[in-house]
């Protein structure tokens, strides 16, 4: 039988469990909303969609390394990114995916492990 599973890098912040308001990532329970980066994870104010702007994600592109890829988990269903954000957030050099957050998650953890240029901005679900 051959392993799949992939082989994520010491250090990296991997999504294990979502639900209840709360995430857990690499070990560490966070309750509410959190930013997401290979490299780091932080609390996030953001509670609701309606809330979501553009000043809100910017600390994942303050970094210096601006991801390629933001995935935004909208809490338990898809919402549509109004076209001014989405424009708005590609003119800071990144792509915006919107979907639930336990979409985002997983879409997360495969580009993670894939060693691409992604972060996450996860809305917590109960």
């Amino acid at each position: 039988m051959t392993d799949i599973s992939p082989v994520v890098p010491q250090g990296r912040q991997v999504v294990e469990s979502y639900g209840g308001g709360r995430f857990r990532i690499s070990g560490t329970v966070w309750t509410g909303s959190v930013l997401l980066r290979p490299a780091a994870a932080s609390a996030w104010p953001v509670a609701h969609f309606r809330e979501l702007t553009l000043e809100s994600l910017m600390p994942l592109a303050e970094s210096g390394d601006v991801p390629e890829i933001l995935l935004i988990g909208c809490g338990s269903r898809t919402e549509f990114l109004p076209r001014p954000l989405r424009e708005a957030i590609r003119a800071e050099g990144m792509v915006a995916d919107a979907m639930d957050t336990g979409a985002a998650c997983r879409t997360y953890n495969v580009l993670m492990a894939e060693d691409r240029r992604v972060a996450a901005a996860l809305i917590a679900v109960e």
